[in-house]
């Protein structure tokens, strides 16, 4: 009736949000909320700015990684007007202890600023090392518990994908939402996402949660359960944290076959629904909503990548461009201070690879997201991504 329950993915920094990447091993962490200092820069010299990307670390997946990272900050300081930034790439060896000791050593050579590293746990580290120094560090993980203090997470969050698919739902009158989630740690993150951005959104209400464990007969034992929350609650919408990697195939198929049906019942998803691009051709898919960055800017970028370096940009790439991007726009203000946390977490934000974004005083970023759907195997966009956050809303 269906395909085995895939194995889960190794941990991948960025848009996958699987729950190795959201742990933390046992270590000193920064208190959340804030903004915090940074040094004083000189912005008529080039701003030394240090890299951390994870080579060496003997993984190939982390060579690949790290070396569209660097291309891509290197093809974002090319694009930059008025400002001139000194890269310096350092190797972690995707390890946080010598993340850490590479950042002090970066600083000590007269780095302003720290982008990156990839991994949560590295990026902890390098956080705390920072912290007595006085630097900011740009790091492109996506866990918002290691955000706050100085350090920022690039990468995007569960938070910001349900705060932007709750607020389309109640616009449509699909509020009354039933949440679907794993129960493991990245599950429990992507909950609580999804319940505080219903609970905190007019015109949403929470209908219920129904918990699913990684294995395709807890799947199978969920879909009564979602059933009968559908049911007696009246719910309109379903919030489904499930990847096309994961049980999303299964539910989509499932939910359908025991009477949910997507005509009735709105299906949302808090992953990208569109990756791999064989899942546009599911039945089950056909008409839920997911998030995606601005498709222009996106394919503009990727476009010119691919001219640049003859290759596709690794999916977390983009995370050193706009890293750059947002680096290069505060030093060409001219001011001393454009590299404090004051200055990062400008209101207006910057302008990167996927249309804008902004770095939050809790040390997460808000990105401006288009609200898609896939309609006769196609992705189509119901609700562009807005163009200033006056209208993408605090």
């Amino acid at each position: 009736m269906f395909a085995v329950f895939p194995k889960l993915r190794k941990p991948v920094l960025g848009l996958a949000a699987a729950a190795g990447l959201l742990a933390l091993s046992a270590c000193d962490t920064l208190p959340v909320g804030g903004t915090s200092g940074g040094p004083k820069i000189d912005t008529s010299a080039p701003v030394p700015v240090a890299l951390l990307v994870p080579s060496g670390s003997g993984v190939g997946g982390d060579a690949v990684v790290a070396r569209s990272l660097e291309n891509a900050a290197r093809l974002a300081i090319a694009d930059l007007q008025g400002a001139k930034i000194d890269l310096r790439v350092y190797d972690t060896k995707g390890n946080a202890q010598v993340a850490a000791q590479e950042a002090e050593r970066a600083v000590a050579e007269g780095a302003k600023i720290i982008l990156g590293p990839v991994y949560a746990e590295a990026a902890n580290a390098v956080g705390v090392a920072m912290a007595d120094d006085n630097v900011n560090v740009l790091s492109f993980s996506n866990n918002p518990t290691i955000a706050g203090g100085n350090v920022f997470v690039l990468g995007p969050t569960f938070n910001n994908t349900a705060d932007r698919l709750t607020r389309f739902a109640a616009s449509q009158d699909k509020g009354r939402i039933v949440v679907v989630h794993a129960d493991d740690v990245g599950g429990q993150l992507a909950r609580n996402a999804m319940v505080e951005a219903i609970t905190r959104t007019n015109g949403a209400t929470l209908a219920g949660t129904v918990p699913y464990a990684l294995s395709q007969q807890s799947v199978q034992a969920s879909v009564p359960t979602i059933r009968n929350a559908v049911a007696n609650s009246d719910a309109d919408a379903i919030f489904l944290d499930a990847t096309t990697s994961g049980a999303l195939p299964l539910y989509t198929q499932l939910l359908p076959e025991a009477g949910v049906s997507p005509e009735d019942t709105q299906y949302i998803g808090l992953s990208r629904w569109d990756i791999p691009s064989q899942n546009l051709a599911r039945a089950g898919v056909q008409g839920g909503w997911f998030t995606m960055p601005d498709p222009a800017s996106s394919q503009q970028f990727s476009s010119r990548y691919q001219t640049a370096y003859g290759s596709a940009p690794h999916p977390i790439g983009g995370l050193a461009y706009d890293g750059i991007s947002a680096i290069g726009s505060l030093v060409a203000s001219g001011n001393s201070g454009a590299l404090t946390g004051a200055a990062l977490t400008q209101p207006s934000g910057f302008r990167g690879t996927g249309g804008i974004f902004r770095l939050l005083s809790n040390g997460t970023t808000q990105r401006a997201l288009a609200v898609a759907t896939v309609k006769d195997k196609r992705v189509v966009i119901l609700d562009s991504a807005p163009t200033s956050f006056a209208r993408a809303g605090s």
